[in-house]
């Protein structure tokens, strides 16, 4: 089996089990002789900003000397984003062989009647990747939810993170955000260490706390009133946290919740590993994350987010709503998942849009783009539909110059499918 096959039988498997729970996970993990039990675990869980939080952990552990494996999902670029060693994607060598052992176990498992879902599957290859190459601690971030996630499987973590918590999923995971809450600490487990970001609604962190005391937990929530944010803009945020100097290149204040988690872990950490404050200055310093507030141009202004949801969503305005007063033109590209809170989500930026474009990302959830235009033409005057990105992103592109701001959002789909085109469309103008 070679790469491409290897991704192509992961993405053969059904995404959603025929009944939810551990069962299948558990199964196929003991077939494969349990390697989730030899490794030492970060487990990080949340609505927004668990990639960013997860690679910055990562990024922390590599720089002071340990081998360090990274499971997030989705990807944008590249499948094995998902699955990284060192900072780097796996090997792919490395990959596919360990997904013939997955889909030799699948094969008996389904003989007895047991089927394992597409992300089962590939979170057990990572737990087979991270066996071969010996890592010393795996970052494992959360697919969706928590207590039912593939990734539940693991015993108590050295640490568990949870980052901000809101509505998303909600026909999965629930309509409240106790609901939601209650999912996430579902991967809370006897005697954990937990970190949780500051900022959560009074709802969400009533079940964090009751939770964190059930299982003789213990919790550190970093406090407000030792952050100072010095600056912050698009290029990047710098701040002060208990008296000590921080700089992020990921752009928003909101970074400043997921990189006060970072250094709370890692703090935990130091219990197992020799981490040192330059570590966690140059782990963070150091994580940036494709698809986040990405400038992929500075002349014209093109920035790339996969923001998703409500709260991304608005994340994503406040870090760039500042660049939106200088430039005389707004032009927006976006395309977004028809189960998303698809107006509050994109209002604030649509009334400051000049000219919007609305398309529909290559996903069967995506919302078509004449639906989007629909809610579109409520608050900008010229919206169009347009099928094909790339032609939205020509047309963009072609009538832009340095007092233009593009702005393509909505999905982290839609990201990947035209990343890698504005990358090489904009070596033209740079």
């Amino acid at each position: 089996m070679n790469f491409t096959e290897s991704v192509n039988y992961i993405h053969s498997l059904l995404k959603f089990g025929v009944r939810p729970g551990l069962a299948g996970m558990n199964a196929l993990l003991h077939f494969l002789g349990n390697p989730h039990k030899c490794l030492k675990y970060v487990h990080v869980a949340g609505t927004n900003g668990k990639g960013s939080t997860s690679t910055a952990v990562s990024n922390v552990l590599i720089n002071a000397g340990y081998n360090v494996g990274l499971y997030t999902s989705p990807y944008v670029s590249h499948f094995l984003e998902r699955v990284q060693f060192n900072g780097a994607p796996v090997d792919e060598v490395v990959f596919a062989r360990n997904v013939e052992k997955v889909r030799n176990a699948v094969n008996e498992l389904e003989n007895s009647g047991t089927i394992i879902t597409e992300f089962e599957a590939l979170t057990a290859t990572a737990f087979l990747c991270f066996n071969e190459l010996e890592c010393d601690v795996v970052v494992l971030e959360v697919g969706l939810g928590g207590r039912l996630d593939a990734t539940n499987v693991i015993e108590t973590p050295i640490v568990n993170i949870i980052t901000s918590l809101s509505l998303d999923h909600t026909a999965i995971l629930g309509s409240t955000i106790e609901e939601i809450a209650f999912e996430k600490c579902g991967t809370l487990k006897e005697n954990a260490a937990v970190v949780c970001s500051m900022g959560q609604p009074e709802e969400a962190l009533k079940v964090v706390k009751k939770t964190v005391s059930s299982v003789n937990g213990s919790l550190v929530i970093p406090e407000e009133s030792n952050v100072f944010v010095l600056k912050s803009d698009i290029y990047g945020t710098e701040f002060m946290y208990k008296g000590e100097a921080y700089k992020t290149p990921m752009s928003g204040v909101h970074q400043v919740k997921n990189m006060t988690c970072v250094i709370e872990a890692c703090n935990v950490l130091k219990s197992n590993f020799n981490i040192s404050s330059q570590n966690i200055k140059n782990g963070i310093e150091k994580t940036v994350l494709p698809a986040r507030v990405e400038i992929l141009s500075k002349n014209p202004l093109v920035i790339l987010d996969g923001g998703h949801n409500e709260d991304g969503a608005k994340a994503f305005y406040e870090a760039v709503k500042g660049e939106i007063t200088k430039k005389e033109r707004v032009i927006v590209i976006a395309g977004m998942m028809a189960d998303k809170a698809v107006e509050s989500s994109l209002m604030p930026l649509m009334k400051k849009t000049d000219v919007f474009f609305a398309v529909t990302p290559e996903n069967p959830r995506a919302m078509k783009a004449h639906e989007l235009a629909g809610i579109a033409i409520k608050y900008s005057e010229k919206v169009f539909t347009v099928e094909n990105i790339k032609q939205a992103v020509n047309i963009s592109l072609a009538a832009a110059d340095e007092k233009t701001a593009i702005f393509v959002v909505g999905s982290l789909y839609l990201a990947g499918e035209i990343r890698d085109y504005l990358i090489e469309f904009l070596k033209k103008f740079n």
